[in-house]
């Protein structure tokens, strides 16, 4: 399994949230729910959405959002139309002045908005519980992107479209299925542009794809420089200088990142003894791996696997140290 394939493994849906929105301009909806993921595809008419903190940006119909939490956003029919309800928590929705908007905007079976003839319909699919996406994937993607309506398989977006407006036995199971599904091609799709980590380019390189294989397949080994260098062929010098130049960091600074985020999704996804993970994934020890993981993300094996704080990749450096003990 190479690293794309790893990532796009993470979405598992439990439970998902999916609504069909139908709306009448001027509309504005205020998203702070916090989730760690959601999915907005704009099946009628147009949206911009609108982060906090950067530009809006334009959908028309047949686009596809990738949206990455935790922070807040807007969707409305126009930048400037203040937000008419917040969706908070738990998908709980209100008005700016706290009034509850669940049964007031309720339309049909997960639909809800103004009007069910509205002008814009959006589909939602959110991702509600950290953990039910791979830390390492939430890292690796912006805070938004954005697909044309042509680089994802139409018929995953009607065939959730359709299902999300029956209620059936097991229709959140298959809900969730199809949300995992249509997740998964956005992220395909979105990872074979040009802005995609630079270590997703790397694998098309012969001496660094086969470097960075054997390092993801055999995250055990102790690795070194040299002994990575000869089982690709290549001189120790060579490898580390375009190792560094195609994925951004030598060697093992990125085996020591892999096989932390290895660690972290399988504590949240399995039931694996923390001493088992540690021998999966190269630290010889539950304790050794315990120091690595708080230096790496400031929180115990044992705090991320309760779900008491969520890893922010981008909030500590890889430490000195885990690079000198990763091999």
């Amino acid at each position: 399994m190479d690293a794309l394939a790893d990532l796009l493994d993470g979405p598992r849906a439990r439970g998902a949230f999916v609504m069909r929105s139908l709306l009448d301009p001027p509309w504005s909806l205020r998203i702070a729910d916090q989730a760690p993921l959601a999915m907005v595809v704009v099946t009628r008419g147009s949206a911009w959405i609108v982060p906090d903190d950067a530009e809006p940006t334009r959908l028309e119909a047949g686009a596809v959002a990738i949206l990455r939490g935790p922070d807040a956003y807007t969707v409305a029919d126009d930048p400037d139309t203040a937000p008419q309800a917040i969706v908070h928590p738990g998908q709980t929705t209100t008005t700016p002045d706290g009034e509850l908007l669940c049964e007031t905007w309720d339309l049909d079976v997960r639909s809800w908005g103004t009007n069910p003839d509205g002008a814009t319909a959006l589909l939602t699919g959110t991702y509600e519980v950290a953990g039910t996406v791979s830390e390492r994937l939430l890292r690796a993607l912006p805070p938004l992107a954005v697909l044309d309506g042509h680089e994802v398989d139409e018929r995953l977006l009607g065939l959730l479209v359709d299902e999300s407006g029956r209620d059936a036995p097991g229709q959140s199971a298959l809900l969730d299925r199809l949300l995992d599904l249509l997740t998964i091609a956005a992220l395909r799709a979105w990872f074979a542009r040009e802005r995609a980590p630079r270590w997703y380019h790397a694998y098309a390189d012969p001496m660094v794809g086969q470097a960075l294989r054997l390092l993801e397949h055999n995250p055990a080994t102790d690795w070194t420089v040299a002994d990575l260098a000869a089982a690709v062929g290549v001189s120790r010098a060579a490898l580390a200088r375009r190792f560094t130049d195609l994925v951004g960091e030598p060697p093992i600074a990125y085996l020591t990142e892999w096989r932390l985020a290895r660690a972290a999704d399988l504590l949240r996804g399995t039931d694996a003894t923390v001493e088992s993970i540690a021998r999966q994934v190269g630290y010889g020890t539950a304790f050794s791996l315990g120091a690595a993981f708080k230096r790496r993300y400031g929180i115990s094996p044992g705090a991320h696997r309760r779900g008491t704080s969520p890893i922010n990749g981008d909030e500590q450096p890889i430490a000195e140290a885990d690079v000198d003990t990763a091999g």
